[in-house]
């Protein structure tokens, strides 16, 4: 445990950042999965509309640092494979 001031301020401070974190990356996840679904329907226009509101949220994100700008990526160039397909 914290015991000189300066510790627990920090213990503090990671503690809220953590939490803010989480629900940051809570909010990716959930873009992702929106456009999963979206993908699941077999409606095509809604897929292209989830996937265009979720690449704004996750370049955000990984410019934060809250995830990996590869692990981003990833993402985003998967999605739209599928998205693509989807269309054709």
């Amino acid at each position: 445990m914290a015991n000189s001031p300066q510790a627990r301020k920090r213990a503090r401070q990671a503690e809220k950042r953590r939490s803010h974190n989480a629900s940051l990356r809570s909010l990716v996840r959930t873009q992702i999965k929106k456009v999963v679904a979206a993908i699941g329907t077999g409606d095509a226009e809604k897929a292209k509309e989830a996937y265009a509101s979720a690449v704004p949220v996750i370049d955000r994100m990984a410019d934060k640092g809250i995830i990996h700008k590869n692990k981003a990526a990833r993402h985003k160039s998967r999605l739209n494979a599928k998205v693509k397909a989807l269309a054709a």
